[in-house]
């Protein structure tokens, strides 16, 4: 059965490193950090799967520079930026340690934030995560350093201007976007090898990221279990772009997550 609730929730804006950082709360409980991917806004990467998550757990979900509500600042982003920015703005809500979920360039700011900053991870999950430049296809590479505002696709570009203060950011975010992938440098294995964090990685099987990758991943983290999952990039969260017509919340990983995440 679909849930046609909208779940209740709390939101605001905190200073962080300079910027003013929109954030959204749900549920109660153990706190769970919800890190969208690129180019994304909470609810395109997590909409159809917050209604779910927010029964066992507090849910602490952000939007990170030039993304959605929160605004650009005067700088390339990073994925060291941004570990350091949810790092602060947890700091803020008096949040001392939380469980991660990141999807896609979330999941890459994930690992970062465990190896800028171990002390506030408990587990985390890796949703697509990219770690090294191999872990796509050469397509992918090419694309985007064609990539144009005009190919993005419609679900996100429409996400952003129904949300975001200053629809002249589209232009901006997808630029700031392009140029932190076109040159991405890979994550050096020491810095993988020394994350502690109790680890759930997950991919689509015909997803983006290879599945060569998610399991040199997994090898790589020693705390760390794998589950490729029928489906496209994101489709097993609900993600906006890869979500079919014909979606049941029966399909999503949510159960999976959950008792990972409950496991002692």
């Amino acid at each position: 059965m679909l849930t046609t609730d909208k779940p209740t929730f709390s939101s605001g804006y905190s200073q962080v490193n300079g910027l003013k950082m929109y954030y959204e709360i749900y549920g109660q409980g153990k706190p769970l950090v919800l890190i969208h991917g690129g180019g994304s806004t909470i609810q395109t990467s997590f909409g159809k799967s917050i209604p779910l998550l927010e029964k066992s757990r507090k849910l602490i979900a952000v939007e990170l520079q030039a993304h959605g509500r929160t605004k650009d600042r005067n700088a390339d982003l990073s994925f060291e930026q941004d570990a350091d920015d949810i790092a602060v703005l947890l700091k803020n809500l008096h949040v001392d340690k939380a469980d991660f979920f990141g999807f896609s360039n979330g999941a890459t700011t994930t690992m970062h934030i465990a190896i800028r900053h171990p002390s506030i991870v408990d587990k985390m999950i890796l949703g697509s995560a990219l770690a090294k430049c191999n872990g796509v296809p050469d397509w992918f590479w090419d694309f985007m350093k064609q990539a144009s505002l005009e190919n993005m696709p419609e679900q996100l570009k429409r996400a952003y201007m129904e949300v975001a203060a200053d629809t002249n950011g589209l232009q901006i975010m997808h630029d700031r976007d392009v140029k932190r992938m076109v040159n991405f440098k890979d994550i050096p294995d020491e810095q993988i090898k020394a994350i502690q964090a109790h680890t759930l990685i997950i991919i689509g099987d015909q997803d983006v990221i290879t599945p060569e990758h998610a399991i040199e991943l997994h090898k790589l983290l020693a705390n760390s279990a794998l589950a490729i999952i029928p489906g496209g990039h994101g489709e097993y969260i609900g993600e906006i772009t890869t979500i079919k017509p014909d979606f049941k919340e029966s399909e999503l990983v949510i159960p999976m997550i959950e008792k990972f995440l409950d496991r002692k």
